[in-house]
């Protein structure tokens, strides 16, 4: 029987703890599948919740949950248009991505960015600007829950190019059924 989701608009999560890439191969997917459009989860964390982050204080569930009903209406209201999503949201717990499931009526596929705690450090280390301290990458590695044996997940290694990793996302999506 095929999988009817794929007949549909799609929605694409780009997760993973910070440093791995989500929003930067989002980007990169959302150039590919041109009838998608990108949406930078972080962006819609509320002014407070970026200033505790930015001072090394991990976010609760109860921080996280107004966000992610955020980028579940988001995914929803796209998706109700007609419209396919990307959005890069860290979904590190399994509650959290099936409440985006949910929100998005099951058709949701994710791109997992795995990659070594070495790696993850270097990449958030280089990076300039961005509000996330390096402090926080080890909460964020002790909340994550890895999607193994979820329905709908392509896992990538992040140690390629950001065009290899989106590359890998593309030909795993295309396997789950999404054209570009």
């Amino acid at each position: 029987m095929q999988d009817d989701r794929i007949n549909r608009p799609h929605a694409i999560i780009v997760m993973g703890v910070s440093g791995c890439g989500k929003s930067s191969v989002g980007e990169k997917l959302a150039g590919a599948l041109h009838h998608l459009h990108f949406v930078e989860g972080d962006a819609l964390h509320p002014a407070a919740k970026v200033e505790k982050m930015s001072k090394g204080i991990p976010l609760t569930d109860e921080d996280r949950i107004p966000w992610l009903d955020l980028i579940g209406k988001r995914m929803q209201a796209s998706l109700e248009k007609g419209e396919g999503i990307i959005v890069s949201c860290s979904a590190l717990k399994r509650i959290y991505r099936d409440r985006l499931r949910a929100a998005a009526g099951g058709n949701l596929f994710f791109v997992y960015l795995e990659g070594s705690k070495a790696l993850l450090t270097k990449r958030m280390g280089e990076r300039m600007g961005h509000f996330m301290p390096v402090s926080l990458l080890e909460s964020q590695l002790a909340t994550l829950e890895v999607p193994t044996g979820e329905i709908g997940v392509v896992t990538v290694d992040i140690d390629d190019t950001i065009g290899g990793i989106a590359a890998s996302a593309l030909r795993g999506l295309s396997a789950l059924g999404v054209m570009a």
